[in-house]
């Protein structure tokens, strides 16, 4: 059940900042709307790091749309031919 509280509870902050965990953000609302989510870091961390991937995902997505894509016996080629250390 989320964890919604008043924006006012921030009085007590330390309060509102013990609620928070990892996977238990707490939400406050002004005029009762939603208006600010206090989440872990690694949360915040997890989240930023999937909206890169996923950004760089689309890249490749576009890129494959524009410039067509390798079939895997060329890609196989390809990393055949390199010497890695």
């Amino acid at each position: 059940m989320p964890n919604i509280k008043p924006i006012s509870d921030l009085r007590n902050y330390n309060k509102v900042l013990s609620d928070v965990g990892v996977g238990e953000p707490v939400f406050l609302t002004k005029n009762g709307r939603g208006r600010y989510a206090l989440v872990d870091i690694i949360d915040y961390e997890k989240t930023q790091a999937t909206i890169k991937l996923l950004g760089e995902l689309n890249k490749g997505r576009k890129s494959g749309e524009e410039q067509g894509s390798l079939s895997p016996e060329d890609v196989k080629a390809h990393f055949d031919k390199k010497e890695y250390v």
